[in-house]
């Protein structure tokens, strides 16, 4: 009775999703001396691979990167005519750049930092109608935010001071634009999306559920 071979004690796959008879298959193409029988193969494993997603093997992209995946999980060595260009080891083990992370500690974190980016924009673009409506808008936007985080009523001078401080007094609203939108126009919105409702659905379950027995 043979041994049995467990799949920790074999050689790590590359790419897992195909399996090891897949892996087995691009193996012996390697072993392969003659290079026309190495194309058949290769043309044969590709149509295997192709046909684990039917539904993608027509389409060109998807016949690029199988093409690709077939050099992979041959560590690169597959001497082939391929009708694409061979995908370099150096490219894919190169390591992407280091995204630029938020500001991480925000003196005021309930607007958010998008709010801040639009004051640094808004603060740099010329005056006139254009940024007297944005610089509204962000205020509102603002009193909005405020009202989601913190308390169901704000004073606009609140909200004012705020945009006069996150923008280094670059920004201000015009007295003909006040008074900004009313608190309550931003609650109604939030309780017909269903934010705020949470307490009298909670009540309501509990007044349905006094009576029931329990086990």
């Amino acid at each position: 009775m043979e041994t049995l071979q467990y799949n920790t004690k074999k050689t790590q796959l590359i790419i897992p999703e195909y399996g090891r008879h897949v892996q087995i298959m691009i193996n012996q193409i390697l072993e392969t001396q003659d290079r026309e029988e190495r194309n058949k193969m290769a043309k044969a494993v590709i149509g295997v691979m192709g046909n684990m997603n039917p539904h993608l093997r027509d389409v060109p992209d998807f016949q690029h990167k199988l093409w690709d995946q077939l050099f992979i999980m041959s560590n690169f060595e597959l001497d082939l005519d391929s009708p694409y260009e061979k995908p370099q080891k150096e490219v894919l083990a190169q390591k992407p750049e280091r995204l630029a992370y938020p500001q991480r500690n925000p003196k005021y974190r309930f607007y958010g930092n998008n709010i801040k980016s639009m004051i640094n924009v808004t603060s740099n673009w010329e005056d006139g109608d254009l940024k007297n409506a944005l610089v509204y808008n962000i205020a509102n936007h603002m009193k909005k935010c405020f009202l989601n985080w913190n308390k169901d009523t704000v004073q606009d001078e609140v909200i004012l001071n705020h945009l006069s401080e996150l923008s280094d007094n670059k920004l201000k609203v015009k007295e003909e634009d006040l008074p900004l939108t009313d608190s309550s126009e931003f609650l109604k919105i939030r309780h017909k999306n269903g934010n705020g409702s949470n307490k009298n659905n909670q009540k309501q379950r509990n007044k349905r559920n006094n009576g029931r027995k329990r086990y």
